[in-house]
């Protein structure tokens, strides 16, 4: 009992030290930049704006923004990263690896494209449905065979329908080079240039899924300890399947639909929060939510200065983190086998 308490106090007091880390990170994503501002500055901007600052006007109109929307996507992405590891029991998971983002962006660009579909009310809906029939189509491959769903067959099943989307998407943008320039951002991923509006559509739905994630922690505890255990204790498994699926869709269609293809974020999180936390998802969900936002940030914030004046998409900048992640987990799960 001794030994559960300090580990939950333990837990706690990492859960602050998360907040601080994610409130440290806010503040450099709204102090750093091409210009340079203070904290002192950045709160001047609110408690007595001056129209005829250039400072104020980017903290207020720009980077604010800009740190809110990449704290929504990347709380989504880690969360939406650690449900779907759950869910297929594969350390390989994420949104990006499993062709849920790839899904939900073939259609963001197919309906730009033949569609002239430009609002974000739009954008939800059809990134929606491409998570989703990406999602459909990754757990029925995976699912063919005498052995059914495994691993190893649902990292190939997803790694086809990610080859196959972006091929679809590429081919979409060769037939209409008029339509590349206006939709390039989304290819790259990136939160520069958004606005709160555009998330607006979208959030009540994101806050939702998120809110509702956290109530998944204890169902996905008994799930994880074997199929028949989770029966036998009279867990509904396939309905807690169907609700984690509508989540994963919702947090990874709606992060697509706002900030284009961002990776590797649902993959490199889980694994940091595991290795601080262990397998229960009452604290991995909402330490992935907080450390999913902060590595978001600090991603963004790098990429403003890495190739200056000019600035990196931040897909192309959490690729670069996660790509050799995820050659280091894939040695480290073949080598145990």
């Amino acid at each position: 009992m001794t030994h559960l308490f300090l580990n939950t106090s333990l837990k706690i007091f990492g859960l602050a030290i998360g907040v601080l880390i994610f409130i440290l990170s806010f503040m450099a994503s709204v102090v750093f930049g091409q210009t340079p501002t203070s904290i002192g500055t950045a709160i001047e901007a609110f408690l007595h704006f001056d129209e005829t600052s250039t400072e104020h006007i980017i903290i207020t109109t720009t980077r604010i923004s800009r740190a809110v929307i990449a704290t929504v996507i990347g709380t989504a992405l880690a969360i939406a990263g650690a449900l779907m590891q759950a869910l297929t029991r594969n350390p390989l998971a994420s949104p990006s690896i499993f062709g849920v983002n790839a899904g939900a962006l073939f259609f963001v660009v197919f309906s730009s494209v033949f569609l002239s579909m430009n609002s974000m009310v739009h954008y939800m809906w059809v990134a929606f449905l491409g998570a989703g029939i990406a999602s459909l189509m990754v757990f029925f491959l995976g699912s063919m065979g005498r052995s059914g769903l495994t691993p190893i067959k649902i990292v190939l099943a997803g790694a086809a329908i990610t080859a196959l989307f972006s091929s679809f998407t590429q081919g979409l943008l060769v037939m209409n080079e008029q339509s590349l320039e206006g939709i390039l951002f989304w290819l790259a991923g990136s939160v520069s240039g958004r606005t709160l509006d555009m998330l607006e559509p979208i959030l009540p739905f994101m806050l939702g899924a998120g809110i509702v994630a956290l109530f998944l922690g204890y169902p996905i505890n008994i799930l994880i300890s074997g199929e028949e255990v989770a029966k036998g204790l009279g867990q509904r498994t396939v309905m807690l399947k169907i609700v984690m699926g509508i989540v994963i869709v919702v947090l990874a269609g709606g992060s697509v639909a706002v900030g284009g293809s961002i990776g590797f974020i649902g993959l490199i999180v889980p694994h940091i929060v595991r290795s601080l936390v262990g397998f229960d998802y009452r604290w991995i969900i909402p330490y992935c939510a907080l450390f999913g936002a902060s590595l978001l940030l600090l991603a963004d914030v790098a990429a403003r200065f890495i190739i200056m004046p000019e600035e990196m998409p931040i897909g192309v900048m959490t690729a670069l983190m996660g790509v050799p992640f995820f050659i280091f987990i894939a040695r480290r799960g073949f080598d145990k086998e």
